[in-house]
């Protein structure tokens, strides 16, 4: 079932990439920002409730699509281009086992226990 699911989350990391493709950005804008949400992780130095909550918050697919669908509406392809790479990087991290968290800690996520 994880190899499904990987294609499955590939398949939507290219999608993010034909949706970068599609805003006149140079590509080295993808490879420079692609790792940017991770930096949501930093909640975990206030405990695992607030971890979860702002890893989660970054990392939900429904978030970035509301913030695509937002630079859309208002023509802004800044904003656009962040929901862009909130999408494909939490299509790459799910591509990896890396899941929504658990408020029990980081390694606890919706794919499964991390390093198991």
């Amino acid at each position: 079932m994880r190899k499904v699911i990987a294609l499955e989350e590939l398949g939507l990391f290219i999608l993010g990439i034909y949706f970068f493709n599609q805003l006149e950005y140079a590509w080295w804008w993808f490879l420079v920002l692609i790792l940017v949400p991770d930096f949501s992780m930093i909640g975990y130095i206030f405990g695992d409730k607030v971890g979860a909550f702002s890893y989660n918050l970054v990392h939900h697919r429904c978030v970035a699509i509301v913030v695509y669908l937002i630079g859309i509406y208002y023509t802004n392809s800044a904003i656009q281009l962040s929901g862009v790479i909130l999408f494909a990087h939490s299509s790459m991290d799910r591509m990896l086992g890396y899941g929504l968290k658990y408020e029990t800690g980081f390694k606890f996520t919706h794919l499964g226990e991390i390093g198991k």
